[in-house]
């Protein structure tokens, strides 16, 4: 049997950032979660966070209040678990502006860490991902419905911003459907919705069936920080928030 961890917000900036100075980064987990991670085919966790030296913080959002940044060794916490994918779309990935995020991808790719969700342009942000999981091909696809100044241009570095409430967009269900075709499983990974709801909201819910609908066999999300269960939908299992891992 495959098995596929999926894991919430991993946040290495701020206080978890100036313990990676005197920490080793596999010790920012605990033993026995690190052990039932690497022991997964596959790893995949939203990246609440840059990994970069460079950039500085986003004036793009008037009263910012959280800007979250890693040094680079923060890619070693990552491999410490055995991380095969990562989610960029969310809030923080521009916190400190393109140039940390073009960085964070640098990174990713080095430590052989799959990324989705941001890129160079909305083009490349909105495309998927297929990567190893056991056996399996694994599609992935994510998306993250604020904040829409984070969202990639035509020609400008940014996330694939989606306004999820009104439904899923035409590049996304495109999307599933190529990886659909392309992968054994797909999953949907969305950053959605407000901070600390104890429930998902109705549209989500719709939203979840109509990705379902499009391709994917999962859907999991996040955003919330809080866990908000799992629905056993006809089309495949809906995890609405993972809560956070990190």
């Amino acid at each position: 049997m495959t098995a596929i961890a999926l894991l919430g917000d991993v946040m290495l900036g701020r206080g978890v950032a100036e313990a990676l100075g005197s920490t080793a980064p596999a010790d920012l987990w605990d033993p026995e979660l690190r052990g039932l991670l690497r022991d997964c085919d596959a790893v995949v966790c939203n990246l609440e966070c840059c990994v970069a030296t460079r950039g500085s913080p986003t004036g793009r959002i008037a009263g910012k209040p959280f800007f979250f940044r890693s040094p680079p060794v923060g890619v070693e916490s990552l491999r410490a678990i055995g991380a095969t994918a990562v989610g960029l779309a969310n809030n923080h990935a521009l916190d400190f502006e393109t140039d940390a995020l073009l960085e964070t991808l640098e990174h990713l790719g080095e430590a052989g860490i799959e990324a989705c969700g941001a890129g160079r342009d909305a083009e490349s942000a909105r495309v998927g991902i297929v990567v190893a999981a056991g056996g399996l091909r694994l599609g992935m696809v994510a998306a993250s419905d604020h904040p829409i100044e984070f969202a990639a241009g035509p020609a400008s570095p940014g996330i694939a911003y989606a306004h999820l409430s009104r439904g899923a967009p035409s590049w996304l269900r495109d999307e599933l459907a190529r990886l659909d075709q392309e992968a054994d499983r797909v999953l949907a990974f969305l950053h959605w919705g407000p901070n600390m709801t104890l429930r998902p909201e109705r549209w989500q819910r719709r939203l979840a069936d109509e990705l379902l609908a499009a391709g994917a066999d999962a859907v999991a999300g996040h955003s919330a920080h809080v866990f908000h269960g799992v629905a056993l939908r006809s089309g495949g299992p809906v995890l609405h928030d993972l809560g956070d891992a990190l």
